[in-house]
């Protein structure tokens, strides 16, 4: 029998199988030891073949995922973790206070998603806690980014902005991702019309958010489609990325790429390089050709491999 694995809490996975009947299963031991890249082999989303042994499932195949998502693994630095598999779109919950979310952070998840063919959507949550100070802020944000061909929205929940984001859910699978603290729990309890989920609490000595979801989960939205919570989220991993191909993570370098003296520019220090000319001429962000530097000169891309 197939299924979908809804949830993961380590060694016990919830299914769904005919019918959407809900089983738990566990995982057999040839499958653990095959994949030695990410921590956990089974993950959120993966469409798995089951088989029952008495009273017990046991997830004997997990079939090919057309995307993933992962993270850096908390305690191991040179592996990863995958937070869901074969979604069709993501809301990155973005703060700009309580807690704060840099332009690097959000550059390197779209770097990941964009590369595995995911389109992201920008959701810049808590506008009612900002000032003037940071309402220019968002605005210079929100435009970087809209310019760019992201869709963008605002959202607070004091001011019920969160009306129009349930529309861009329909008969879709979409992983809502963030920081700890930026309100994904709020917005997928909103969403699905419950409270189950337990809202984070946010430490005013550091202003980051306390982990109230500590495993993925995904969640049906009546008829209209499903979200994922997942938890919150410090780095990400570029897996199987080479540094060459790091800039088709930055949609807006593409067509200035092919401006590229060499096929194998890396936009950093070749000459005639259509990238770094867009920079200059302000068609490309020095704030995002920055990043893109930055995440090029991190030492675990660095020393990757094809």
């Amino acid at each position: 029998m197939e299924g979908i694995v809804v949830k993961s809490t380590g060694n016990v996975y919830d299914i769904i199988i005919n019918n959407n009947v809900l089983v738990k299963a566990y995982l057999q031991g040839r499958l653990r030891l095959e994949n030695n890249v990410f921590t956990n082999p089974v993950v959120v989303g993966d469409r798995v073949s089951l088989n029952k042994e008495g009273q017990n499932y046991f997830i004997n195949k997990i079939f090919k995922r057309k995307n993933f998502i992962v993270r850096k693994s908390v305690k191991l630095s040179k592996t990863h973790q995958m937070l869901a598999s074969n979604i069709d779109q993501v809301l990155l919950i973005v703060t700009l206070v309580k807690p704060f979310t840099s332009t690097k952070f959000i550059d390197r998840f779209l770097a990941s998603a964009e590369v595995q063919g995911i389109q992201v959507i920008l959701v810049f949550n808590k506008t009612d806690l900002y000032n003037e100070e940071l309402k220019i802020k968002l605005e210079y944000i929100y435009s970087l980014y809209n310019n760019i061909g992201y869709k963008c929205i605002k959202s607070s929940f004091i001011n019920d902005d969160n009306k129009n984001i349930l529309s861009l859910l329909n008969n879709k699978i979409t992983l809502i991702s963030g920081h700890s603290g930026v309100g994904k729990s709020s917005l997928i309890n909103y969403l699905s019309g419950n409270n189950k989920i337990k809202v984070s609490e946010i430490s005013e000595h550091y202003e980051l958010g306390k982990h109230t979801t500590t495993f993925s989960e995904m969640h049906k939205l009546g008829n209209q489609g499903f979200v994922i919570d997942t938890p919150g989220i410090k780095g990400f991993g570029l897996v199987d990325l080479s540094s060459k191909d790091l800039a088709y993570g930055f949609k807006e370098f593409v067509k200035y790429k092919t401006n590229c003296r060499f096929k194998s520019c890396v936009c950093v220090n070749e000459p005639d390089c259509g990238v770094k000319n867009a920079v200059k001429l302000d068609k490309i962000s020095k704030e995002r050709y920055l990043n893109y530097l930055s995440i090029l000169n991190e030492d675990n891309f660095k020393t990757r491999k094809r």
